[in-house]
């Protein structure tokens, strides 16, 4: 489980079986004490990647800047590049949250307004009738 902000748009591909895969960058903070009292910060970097119909919406409604909250496994790959093999560490997502948007709400200020420029909206469409919960996949 990491809660964190993107620090890249999320990119939508498709799989050749068809199914499409979302991967995106988030960044999680830590502030801390050292030994000598001093407050540091420190921050850390994970790729998570998200499959199907998660992946859509992900794609369709994050941006660089929003916070998320991700359950998921880890998973590292590794391929051979030109002789040299190379690895990486990824959060394979089962569940993504989307945050509030603008990234972090704490630090005083609210997120600045969304522009008419903006890709994603600045509350997702909901269906106007009522969800039967036994449709529901999960």
């Amino acid at each position: 489980m990491i809660y964190g902000n993107l620090t890249r748009d999320p990119e939508l591909k498709a799989l050749p079986s068809g199914m499409n895969v979302c991967s995106f960058s988030l960044a999680t903070n830590r502030v801390y004490n050292d030994r000598d009292g001093k407050r540091q910060e420190s921050a850390d970097y994970h790729n998570v990647v998200v499959f199907g119909k998660q992946a859509e919406n992900c794609a369709k409604y994050l941006t660089k800047g929003n916070a998320a909250y991700v359950e998921g496994r880890m998973q590292t790959r590794s391929w051979e590049k030109d002789g040299q093999k190379l690895y990486r560490t990824e959060v394979i997502a089962d569940r993504v949250q989307f945050g509030p948007k603008g990234g972090s709400t704490s630090g005083g200020g609210s997120a600045p307004a969304a522009s008419e420029d903006s890709k994603a909206p600045a509350v997702p469409d909901y269906p106007e009738e009522e969800i039967n919960p036994e449709d529901i996949p999960f």
